[in-house]
């Protein structure tokens, strides 16, 4: 039981994390962000990466480091989710 628990949450977060890391590089590329996957992406992982980009300021002005520190506390998060899996099963 609880490994099929551990097993799905692994899936959901990978499922996010490759989600946030797509999302990120389509802004290399021109236009990418406009096609209906960019879109789509967008409306899936900008509400998780809003607040951090409303405390984490723009180094320089351009590079924009709060989706790093977004999928870190993404991961500790799983973590302490599979922890508590493990502590109540």
């Amino acid at each position: 039981m609880a490994s099929t628990i551990i097993s799905l949450v692994d899936l959901l977060y990978n499922i996010y994390f490759y989600m946030i890391l797509a999302y990120i590089l389509m802004s290399w590329l021109p236009n990418a962000r406009e096609s209906f996957i960019g879109e789509l992406l967008g409306k899936l992982v900008e509400p998780y990466l809003a607040p951090f980009r409303r405390f984490i300021p723009p180094i320089m002005g351009t590079i924009d480091i709060s989706p790093i520190v977004a999928l870190y506390v993404l991961r500790l998060a799983r973590y302490g989710l599979l922890s508590l899996i493990l502590y109540f099963v």
